[in-house]
């Protein structure tokens, strides 16, 4: 049962690693609309990985045991591909990590620059002289009192 999920959670995960380097490369390219599908399809794949965990987790605990690393290497040590398995699993954790604390990152700067690019909108609106009249020229405005006005 354990060489079983095993399997699957590091098929999972190379898949997931994949799907965090196409949102990279969209990132980079500014092509942001095709996010929002990857971010279901993100979503989809962590429950799994998180119902695979849960599962190797139930197993250890039906056993009395922690499922530590050393725990885990001695239960497959004559099941060698289970353990390698398993240590695609660990490989590919710590590399989905990095890859999301890139793109995390990446995000950030993205939210920076649109909410910088959106203050400039914002305080262009905010000035008087920035508005149009019926005609859709635009109308200067002079500060101040209107010569021959009191």
């Amino acid at each position: 049962m354990l060489a079983t999920l095993l399997h699957e959670e590091a098929a999972i995960l190379h898949d997931f690693v994949a799907l965090l380097e196409r949102e990279q490369s969209l990132l980079l390219d500014g092509e942001t609309d095709a996010l929002l599908d990857m971010a279901g399809q993100k979503t989809r794949m962590y429950r799994r990985l998180q119902y695979l965990s849960d599962e190797r987790s139930r197993l250890f605990a039906g056993a009395r045991q922690q499922p530590s690393e050393a725990a885990i290497r001695q239960l497959l040590s004559a099941h060698t591909t289970a353990l390698a398995d398993w240590e695609n699993v660990v490989r590919l954790a710590r590399q989905a990590g990095e890859q999301n604390q890139i793109n995390g990152r990446l995000i950030g700067e993205r939210m920076q620059t649109n909410q910088q690019a959106l203050a400039v909108l914002m305080a262009a609106a905010a000035q008087p002289g920035a508005t149009y009249g019926p005609d859709g020229q635009s109308r200067p405005y002079l500060a101040g009192r209107r010569f021959g006005s009191v």
